[in-house]
């Protein structure tokens, strides 16, 4: 069991022992996501992965969960894996770090199992799960998939949006995500020296113009050993009132990640640059992972 405090509040995270706390996840899901019964993964599914080697983590705040992270027993590149195939956590307990405890429990459960590596997928114009995954906890992709789940599901999130995703690969003993993970226990910046490579017209395969995006012509951008795509700072915000600008950036993101992939780039870190207007956000892409 992992005990933590957030100011006077106790939080704990443990393996989902009971019926009713099956059912609870069920639950989150459909708060969280807005899932219709067809969509989400149910009780009975959850106990028989448990059971077979599987996780389903939850967060409690006293007896109240607050979240959870479920994954299942996978196998990548012929070695076993943990895929993470859900993590939720309520919209009233967001910010109290509560999703990056439930990976650091995944880890350490998955480690304890003899498992080296977790897998998950997320949507890339995702900002604050682009900075949690790629910053915070070092993951990298190789792998970007179109319309993961179909080019919709019952979640308000995915109408007209289509369901594009990252695979990522959480390497669990590299050095990486070690001294990523470190650093950010101890209160420190992941790696102040990321935003030393310069951001330039020629680096940049998608940049923002505004609410649009740009995307830059291809074969030329691709022949340095990086590159870099901008996402907007909040999409979800961006697609209520300007649905099609989030679709354009769906797809020329779209583009550009597949084209870079297909160039033999690995998607590597995600980076924040203040500036006077405000934030921007740029995934890096570099020929060595």
């Amino acid at each position: 069991m992992m005990k933590w405090k957030a100011g006077d509040r106790s939080f704990y995270i443990r393996e989902a022992e009971t019926e009713a706390e099956f059912h609870e996840i069920e639950e989150i899901q459909r708060v969280v996501w807005g899932f219709s019964d067809l969509d989400i993964v149910p009780a009975a599914t959850l106990i028989a992965t448990q059971w077979a080697g599987g996780m389903a983590l939850c967060a409690f705040e006293d007896k109240q969960m607050v979240g959870f992270a479920y994954g299942f027993p996978a196998h990548e590149r012929g070695d076993l894996s943990i895929h993470s195939h859900m993590l939720a956590v309520r919209a009233e307990y967001r910010n109290l770090q509560i999703g990056f405890l439930l990976k650091l429990a995944q880890r350490r459960r998955a480690m304890e199992m003899g498992v080296t590596e977790i897998t998950w997928t997320f949507d890339p114009l995702q900002s604050l799960n682009a900075h949690l995954n790629f910053a915070k906890l070092g993951v990298i992709s190789r792998r970007y998939i179109v319309n993961f789940y179909g080019e919709a599901s019952s979640s308000p999130l995915h109408q007209g949006f289509g369901t594009d995703r990252l695979w990522v690969n959480w390497l669990l003993e590299s050095e990486k995500v070690s001294g990523r993970i470190k650093r950010i226990e101890q209160g420190l910046k992941t790696e102040p020296d990321r935003q030393t490579l310069p951001i330039t017209d020629r680096t940049l395969l998608v940049r923002s113009e505004g609410d649009r995006p740009l995307l830059a012509e291809l074969t030329s951008s691709l022949s340095d050993n990086y590159c870099l795509i901008e996402i907007p700072h909040d999409v979800t915000a961006l697609k209520q009132r300007d649905p099609q600008a989030a679709i354009s950036w769906r797809e020329a993101t779209r583009k550009a990640f597949l084209a870079a992939i297909e160039a033999g780039f690995t998607v590597a870190d995600f980076l924040k640059r203040d500036e006077e207007g405000g934030s921007r956000w740029f995934y890096l892409l570099t020929r060595i992972s």
